[in-house]
């Protein structure tokens, strides 16, 4: 009776293959949460509806209505495309915290009582963009190559 080996693949092929999706579902999660806060960002210009659902802006050079939509909006574009992702994750981050703190926690204690989900679930998103990088799939390693 003879045994055959069971076909094995290296370690070296498996890491590759992980690493490579890893790096497409990271992209995936990059571009989807930069995209929707863009949207958000855009709100506060008057489009997409607006701050009230009737196409309202937010008072130019306003602080922190307006500034927070130049940071959601500038921010978001650069981590989209991957450009000083990092830092402008960072950026998007701690808006998104301050928002939280200063706008949603007061009203009550817990994101479900205060309608400050968003906030936090944007800032956790942003954090671990800078925390993980953009991932490969950039435009400013497009330009590298």
């Amino acid at each position: 009776m003879t045994t055959t080996a069971p076909q094995t693949t290296t370690t070296a092929t498996t890491k590759s293959a992980t690493a490579k999706r890893n790096d497409l579902v990271l992209a995936a999660f990059r571009i989807v949460v930069s995209f929707l806060f863009a949207c958000h960002g855009l709100q506060g210009f008057g489009l997409l509806g607006g701050i009230d659902g009737q196409g309202t802006a937010v008072p130019f050079g306003s602080f922190p209505g307006w500034w927070g939509s130049v940071i959601e909006l500038v921010g978001s574009v650069l981590v989209l495309v991957g450009v000083a992702a990092r830092p402008a994750a960072v950026l998007c981050s701690g808006a998104m915290a301050f928002a939280y703190f200063v706008v949603h926690q007061p009203t009550a204690l817990l994101p479900m009582h205060n309608m400050g989900e968003l906030a936090a679930i944007y800032s956790w998103a942003f954090l671990l963009i800078a925390v993980l990088g953009p991932g490969s799939f950039t435009l400013s390693r497009a330009f590298r190559r």
